[in-house]
């Protein structure tokens, strides 16, 4: 009888954990949608091709993360790149 109480107790508290995992990963999720941006993103935002924006990433002008087969960008580090074009122009 003891054991199961036991055991109640740690498979209850075993799920208070999991739900609050779950909400932590929901909320990088959000935040993380809007940190980051795939390849098709950043050509629509900055208007270029797959290419050039290949050329940027080969040369260092435009860090990325690659994860599995998919580039992200941050968007900060896209904000630093458009600033960075605007002070040599």
């Amino acid at each position: 009888m003891v054991e199961e109480k036991v055991i109640e107790s740690v498979a209850e508290q075993f799920r208070r954990l999991t739900d609050k995992v779950e909400e932590v990963c929901d909320v990088y999720r959000v935040k993380g949608a809007k940190e980051y941006l795939d390849n098709q993103d950043v050509c629509l935002q900055l208007n270029i091709s797959k290419r050039t924006l290949q050329n940027y990433r080969n040369t260092g002008k435009l860090p990325f993360t690659r994860i599995g087969q998919k580039i992200y960008y941050r968007t900060r580090d896209i904000e630093k790149f458009l600033n960075e074009d605007k002070n040599l122009k």
